[in-house]
């Protein structure tokens, strides 16, 4: 199946700590549930137990097939310090084709 025949999305998550971002990042794509992560730093505010935050935090933007977000959220879930963590995936619109083709190699059963 060629990349135009399936569906990609981008799925978010985020990590208090590089150390942490970066062993998850490369979990999932060992796994092949994703077949690239990247890792960077983040400010986040938001509203936990009734204040408002603001954290430094590391953001992990993985790339996979549509069909596995659930999959990866899962694994995300599963492995996660945070007691609700951000786990989002955000369709792929459009891309290289080349791109697209191998993501769907790398995450291929």
């Amino acid at each position: 199946m060629t990349a135009s025949e399936q569906r990609f999305v981008v799925v978010t998550t985020t990590h208090e700590s590089e150390e942490r971002a970066r062993a998850l990042a490369s979990a999932v794509v060992r796994e092949r549930l994703a077949a690239c992560a990247q890792v960077y730093p983040v400010r986040s505010v938001y509203w936990w137990e009734g204040e408002v935050q603001d954290a430094e935090e590391w953001r992990i933007d993985l790339k996979t097939r549509a069909e596995l977000a659930d999959r990866l959220g899962e694994f995300v879930a599963e492995r996660h310090s945070y007691e609700t963590p951000e786990v989002i995936a955000v369709p792929v619109v459009a891309g290289s084709p080349g791109y697209l083709d191998w993501v769907a190699t790398e995450t291929a059963p």
